[in-house]
């Protein structure tokens, strides 16, 4: 089984170069991509379920996986919202295909944005992980723009294996992230 282009970057030049920048000893050490998670919250799934539908058959195009659909975890009648109703789809991508999805994200995907000077350097969490939002799905060329009725954004979370934030910022770049340069 042949490896991804990033993925094979990562185990040829990316190692060994964290490695040397950060002092690791062991490869172990050094911080992996351990899976990537694509989430559509779908708030307008409430009123019509056919959003939802088209969410997850977008979802399914631009991941090339089956998305699971969440369900609302508790009742806030506010927003007209019972307990255990879709209301979003997620997908978690792992090996291969998250690196393929990773390569046309930051390489096809992300220069289509209009107006675009790259990604926040400030949205990593506490355990190192970094997660980016997108407003639309249009963006991804696998969407024919023409036939998409609903517009829907999506959060992308990159989960690490271990590492500091300024240890997986370097991974992201050296895997072709654009970060702002503020």
């Amino acid at each position: 089984m042949a490896l991804a282009r990033l993925e094979e970057q990562y185990c040829q030049k990316i190692v060994p170069a964290l490695k040397d920048e950060f002092g690791l000893k062991n490869v172990m050490a050094v911080p992996r991509l351990q899976k990537i998670v694509v989430n559509m919250g779908v708030g307008k799934a409430i009123g019509d379920m056919k959003i939802l539908d088209s969410a997850v058959a977008d979802l399914e195009k631009i991941t090339g996986q089956k998305p699971v659909v969440t369900l609302s975890r508790k009742a806030i009648s506010n927003f007209k919202l019972r307990e255990n109703i879709p209301i979003g789809c997620k997908v978690t991508l792992r090996g291969k295909k998250m690196y393929e999805f990773m390569d046309r994200l930051v390489s096809i995907a992300l220069p289509r944005i209009k107006d675009f000077n790259g990604v926040s350097r400030k949205s990593f969490d506490n355990q190192g992980n970094y997660t980016l939002g997108l407003s639309e799905q249009a963006i991804f060329p696998e969407i024919d723009f023409g036939r998409m009725t609903y517009t829907q954004g999506m959060d992308i979370t990159f989960v690490f294996n271990q590492g500091t934030k300024e240890q997986n910022m370097k991974l992201l770049t050296e895997l072709g992230m654009p970060f702002r340069k503020n």
